[in-house]
């Protein structure tokens, strides 16, 4: 789906990737919905998007609620007129800690956030893209998503949930005029440690960063948005993610032994 004059809706676009994908959206033309929990961080977005503040809308909304989900296409639709396109990219991960030692209340709250947020966004949003010429899906799953990461068990269930969800819905929409990608980050240089409120003494985004980053949010965002308008069904962004996903395959027990390798330097 070609995204100049489309609207388009973007979750978590207060930060990180999902702002970065807000202005270079913005930048080619569509108007954009942004979406995220922290209003301030909203704000900040819209200021970093002054010269097209025409062409974006801010709403601070929970994804988890499914009552106010469900009530926001009305609400942007009788704004806007109607919408093309959502891209779920809001996410959190979990402390870096073992799945033994992981509380019930974080488990929930990264399940509501990363895999029942995007099924309250898609499921409300999919009948109406139903009815446009041309409409597209992107859920932002993760290279946590088809390979495990120790420290990350249940971040990684959720994006393969998220995974799983998406190629589920590419196959039943097939004979529709919606296109649905499903996206695989590798490492991107975010701020989702603070974002997400996990602490760790000795162990934050800029030691993360530092341990295999090749992307900045500005780059993939750019790679995500041209796959999306090449309606690409699986957009890997990285090396990493690339590497990764063609090793599991030969070989997964390797593959997993590696990343932990790689968890363990980390988290030392």
């Amino acid at each position: 789906m070609k995204i100049k004059s489309k609207v388009i809706v973007v979750t978590g676009g207060g930060n990180g990737m999902g702002r970065e994908l807000v202005l270079q959206l913005l930048e080619r033309g569509s108007k954009v919905v942004a979406l995220d929990v922290n209003q301030s961080a909203l704000e900040e977005t819209a200021k970093l998007a002054s010269e097209w503040s025409d062409f974006l809308s801010i709403y601070p909304v929970d994804i988890t609620d499914k009552e106010v989900v469900e009530t926001l296409v009305e609400t942007i639709i009788n704004e806007l007129g109607f919408i093309d396109g959502i891209i779920n990219n809001a996410g959190i991960i979990q402390p870096f800690i073992d799945l033994n030692n992981l509380s019930y209340d974080s488990i929930e709250k990264v399940f509501k956030v990363n895999f029942l947020g995007t099924i309250y966004i898609t499921k409300s949003f999919l009948p109406h893209l139903l009815t446009r010429p041309e409409a597209h899906i992107v859920n932002i799953s993760s290279m946590g998503g088809f390979l495990p990461v120790p420290g990350q068990t249940i971040y990684g269930a959720t994006k393969a949930a998220v995974k799983l969800m998406t190629e589920g819905l590419a196959q039943e929409l097939k004979q529709t005029n919606v296109r649905v990608s499903v996206v695989f980050p590798g490492a991107v240089g975010t701020n989702i440690m603070q974002n997400s409120g996990v602490t760790m003494p000795g162990l934050g985004d800029a030691k993360v960063q530092k341990s295999g980053v090749n992307l900045s949010p500005k780059n993939a965002s750019k790679k995500i948005i041209d796959k999306i308008e090449k309606n690409q069904e699986r957009i890997f962004i990285g090396k990493d993610a690339i590497m990764m996903n063609l090793l599991y395959r030969i070989n997964a027990r390797f593959a997993s032994d590696f990343i932990g390798k790689q968890m363990n330097k980390i988290l030392k």
